[in-house]
């Protein structure tokens, strides 16, 4: 689960790169848009710290799993917010992507846990 961690991390690391590249080459770049890229740096330094620290694996990727559902609370509910609203923009397919990878390390960390206690 530990390299799961990682690879979500960059995935979302990469999101967020993209996403203010895409800003700035449009000139309309956004500090906000940077936001995935937070999520997987945590999310990838809780996955290194995890493979690194065997006594500490179980607890780091519960925290890795609760930041990836904060992640996906986020971006899923202010989607829902603003569904009526909402336009094909590099921001809604930003965090739409984002609510969609958080969601998926979300149960696939929820299914390795439940493998481990059987």
């Amino acid at each position: 689960m530990t390299g799961t961690a990682i690879w979500f991390g960059r995935v979302l690391i990469l999101l967020g790169v993209v996403g203010y590249g895409y800003g700035l080459s449009v000139g309309n770049a956004s500090v906000t848009a940077m936001i995935p890229a937070a999520f997987g740096v945590v999310l990838m330094l809780l996955g290194h710290l995890a493979a690194a620290r065997e006594n500490l694996r179980k607890h780091l990727m519960h925290v890795a799993v609760l930041v990836a559902v904060i992640g996906f609370m986020m971006t899923a509910g202010r989607l829902a917010l603003k569904a009526s609203e909402l336009t094909l923009s590099a921001g809604v397919v930003s965090q739409a992507v984002m609510a969609i990878v958080c969601l998926a390390f979300v149960v696939l960390a929820v299914r390795s846990f439940a493998a481990a206690r059987t």
